[in-house]
């Protein structure tokens, strides 16, 4: 059966690995992106989620009932890039455009939040993530990045908890909608932001995919989309999976020392 899918971030990237599965298995795709070129969708809707009237002007172009939402678009933890952009685009923008887009979803569509390997200390982070959930708009992002003395970094990290936590607190409210919402954690991914995830994560990242053996790539990441899109995911609501190559696993083992238990 064809469905109708939307991805954010559709250019390139996980983004456009996705759009190029779902077209070869003849799905039709609506690409929401910054850019003004992408392979592999019928239509472009231009998206800038950093700007709340183009969320809304983007939704309005929307002339199709979707079977599924993909909301894959975001920016990586660069020095020159401000907080309040990475907040607004990786979770606060993402939460707005599927808040206006929801009633635009057929009845059993699924909606799929790339979060990351690193939001996965949020217990760590509730107070800052509560304190961001709270954040409605662009305007009160300097006062909450000066509160909490936010960098780059820790944006993208804190953008990340709040993608995996907001997933879990709209799992009952979308059940009753008849949707579902997971979310899905990639560890290093090989694409031509890598490099900035390197400078960002240091050592940390360089002995995660050496553990790994090397990082995902974007064929690993979009593959788990589309099972998350497809009915074959049906019974599976408000989970986040990490796909990271077993890196969560090993610094785990390490943490726990649970070498006691390793006899292969």
């Amino acid at each position: 059966m064809h469905k109708t899918f939307g991805i954010t971030g559709v250019a390139t990237g996980i983004g456009a690995e996705i759009a190029g599965r779902l077209k070869s298995a003849s799905h039709r795709v609506i690409g929401f992106d910054i850019a003004d070129h992408a392979e592999n969708v019928d239509q472009l809707i231009h998206l800038d989620l950093a700007n709340p009237a183009s969320i809304s002007q983007a939704v309005d172009q929307l002339n199709v009932p979707l079977d599924g939402l993909c909301n894959n678009a975001g920016i990586p933890p660069k020095e020159n890039i401000d907080p309040a952009r990475i907040l607004q685009v990786n979770f606060i923008g993402q939460r707005q455009f599927t808040s206006a887009i929801l009633d635009r979803l057929n009845p059993g569509s699924a909606i799929v939040n790339m979060a990351s390997r690193a939001g996965h200390q949020w217990r760590d982070n509730l107070q800052q993530i509560l304190a961001l959930g709270a954040v409605g708009s662009l305007d009160e992002l300097p006062d909450f990045i000066a509160e909490f003395n936010i960098n780059p970094t820790r944006a993208y990290n804190l953008s990340k908890e709040s993608m995996i936590l907001w997933t879990m607190a709209e799992t009952e409210t979308l059940i009753k909608r008849n949707l579902r919402m997971n979310s899905i954690s990639p560890g290093a991914v090989s694409t031509g932001i890598l490099d900035d995830f390197a400078k960002a994560f240091g050592d940390k990242m360089t002995k995660n995919v050496a553990r790994a053996g090397r990082p995902a790539t974007v064929e690993d990441v979009a593959k788990i989309a589309v099972f998350f899109l497809s009915e074959q995911s049906s019974w599976l609501k408000g989970i986040d999976i990490p796909v990271d190559g077993g890196m969560g696993a090993c610094a785990a083992s390490e943490a726990l020392n649970l070498a006691k238990l390793a006899h292969l």
